[in-house]
């Protein structure tokens, strides 16, 4: 069987399909990824990739929206708006449509048997509309895509057009949410999220223990280029006066000055961080949520726009940890998130939920069925 993956820009979209391209290819299965961006970082992965929108990147899309578009980063920032999915359609269908070409372009070519397309790739469904065969939407964290994939179509109809497809596809839906952190039923196949943030060999201080407890600090790899580093920068003025070591994984950012509990990383994989932490302070990404999720930690979100409030609401609803804004970090909140037993006791139970959900493996003779459909 022949498998098209289709992805959506940024990485923290791509990364959660890669633990299933590996399940296809462990299975004997061809795969090929249609992508553009920060998302070709999936080669890294060992997947075979093409560049449908060479020289396009994630912060250039923000660079245009903020410049034609401020509208639409408002609603991306809204805290109400944005626990919906279909608020950033308008973002992501602008993306979609230019690199719907080059992905109907590859789907041609690669003959695929079926599709799988990351959330807010609306050029996923077109391109296995094109071809008649099935679509999978892979999910990557607690949002919800009811009338997403509907509000897409709307949005791309000019590319349909283009490439005389009046019809649409009506994807099956891969949901990678532990089950009792939803509101309601699972969109989909409830398949267990295996954390993937690339290979490393690990430096001196992941491979020993710290003497004092530890706290990730990440922001991801899209909240910076849209807000900065202030939340970092008030986060270390706290840290100085925690008895604990902060590790900042902000990647190559020159970030100043810091105290002595505090130390700056270059990028490494967040699982290979995380699993010698004792707790983490994020920006809300889904990726990243997940990932201190699969870890057992309790967590400490400051969402700041797009699905991250859905995210941070979905932590504190279930007794992970709690959402505040920047603001409100303080010494007593840090504190409580080191000491209380309640949400580290809670996060591993969630852990182990997580655990024993359907692997990607689990997925591979469905997709075969559905493509022989």
């Amino acid at each position: 069987m022949r498998v098209l993956f289709v992805s959506a820009l940024g990485t923290g979209h791509v990364l959660p399909a890669i633990p299933l391209a590996w399940a296809l290819r462990a299975a004997g299965h061809d795969v090929l990824l249609a992508a553009a961006g920060d998302a070709l970082v999936a080669e890294r992965a060992g997947i075979a990739v093409e560049d449908v929108l060479p020289g396009q990147n994630m912060s250039g899309v923000f660079e245009w929206i903020k410049a034609n578009r401020p509208e639409l980063v408002e609603r991306l920032g809204n805290t109400a708006g944005t626990r919906d999915l279909r608020e950033a359609v308008p973002v992501f269908a602008r993306v979609a449509d230019r690199m719907a070409d080059g992905i109907v372009d590859t789907a041609i070519r690669y003959a695929p048997d079926i599709v799988v397309y990351t959330q807010l790739q609306g050029a996923g469904p077109l391109a296995a509309a094109k071809l008649g065969i099935p679509a999978v939407q892979q999910g990557f964290g607690f949002a919800r895509t009811a009338g997403v994939n509907e509000l897409m179509r709307e949005h791309l109809a000019e590319a349909y057009q283009r490439h005389g497809v009046t019809g649409s596809a009506s994807p099956a839906k891969i949901d990678v949410a532990p089950p009792s952190m939803l509101g309601g039923e699972p969109e989909g196949w409830s398949t267990r999220y295996i954390p993937y943030n690339g290979g490393i060999v690990l430096p001196d201080l992941l491979r020993r223990p710290s003497s004092r407890p530890r706290v990730a600090v990440t922001l991801g790899t899209v909240s910076p280029t849209m807000n900065g580093f202030a939340t970092v920068r008030r986060i270390i003025d706290v840290a100085a006066d925690v008895d604990a070591e902060f590790v900042l994984a902000v990647g190559s950012t020159d970030i100043g000055d810091l105290p002595d509990n505090v130390i700056a990383l270059p990028w490494m994989p967040l699982n290979s961080l995380l699993r010698t932490c004792s707790a983490v302070i994020h920006h809300g990404g889904a990726g990243t949520t997940l990932t201190a999720i699969d870890a057992g930690l309790p967590q400490l979100v400051l969402p700041d726009g797009a699905d991250r409030f859905a995210n941070a609401d979905a932590v504190h609803d279930r007794g992970i940890g709690v959402s505040i804004t920047p603001s409100d970090v303080d010494e007593e909140m840090i504190d409580w998130l080191l000491r209380s037993d309640k949400p580290r006791a809670v996060a591993a139970e969630v852990r182990d939920e997580m655990h024993g959900m359907p692997t990607p493996a689990s997925l591979v003779p469905r997709l075969v069925e559905l493509a022989a459909s």
